[in-house]
């Protein structure tokens, strides 16, 4: 198993589509959000193949509020990480490390917050190695999903019900829990 090389890869930023693109490829839920405050990439240095994807945006609020209460609108989710199978193990890491530096630097964010889901075996092994600090484990919800396996929430442009999302033809796969992260900057 190699390890990525820090002195061969860096992290900048890329424009939305291209880390929509390379998420839908290659993260499990096959999707993202249409927007995003940052889309980080991924590269080996001087290259411009995309290699990895953070994608982060504000959580609702009453998400951002039970991270910090007195300054929920300056909490920031890390929505997405996915990076390419041949990327060394590491890589995802250093990604999401290099992508927190940056969103440090600029003095605008807080607090952070991720998830580790369920659904896909994850215990949020790389948050914990990565200095997050672990808040515990959320109740589960309905993953639900359209015909081609992509993941598709409930609560996208409206809030929708069960009978509303078997009538739009989408699956409900099963109920899911996560594990919730903080990191305070």
């Amino acid at each position: 198993m190699t390890h990525l090389r820090v002195s061969d890869y860096e992290v900048r930023p890329v424009a939305l589509k291209d880390g929509r693109d390379f998420i839908i490829k290659h993260h499990y839920s096959k999707g993202c959000s249409n927007t995003a405050v940052y889309v980080h990439g991924l590269f080996h240095k001087g290259k411009d193949v995309l290699l990895g994807v953070a994608q982060w945006l504000p959580p609702t609020r009453v998400a951002a509020e039970s991270v910090n209460r007195e300054r929920w609108k300056r909490v920031l989710s890390l929505s997405r990480l996915a990076v390419h199978h041949d990327v060394p193990t590491n890589g995802a890491s250093f990604l999401m490390g290099r992508s927190i530096r940056m969103i440090k630097a600029e003095g605008k964010w807080v607090s952070l917050v991720t998830y580790a889901d369920e659904f896909m075996g994850h215990s949020g092994q790389i948050y914990k190695a990565t200095n997050w600090q672990y808040i515990g484990f959320m109740k589960g919800s309905p993953r639900w999903e359209d015909e081609n396996g992509r993941q598709v929430s409930r609560k996208s442009t409206v809030s929708r019900n069960n009978t509303q999302m078997r009538a739009l033809g989408y699956k409900m796969v099963g109920t899911f829990g996560k594990h919730k992260f903080v990191m305070h900057l």
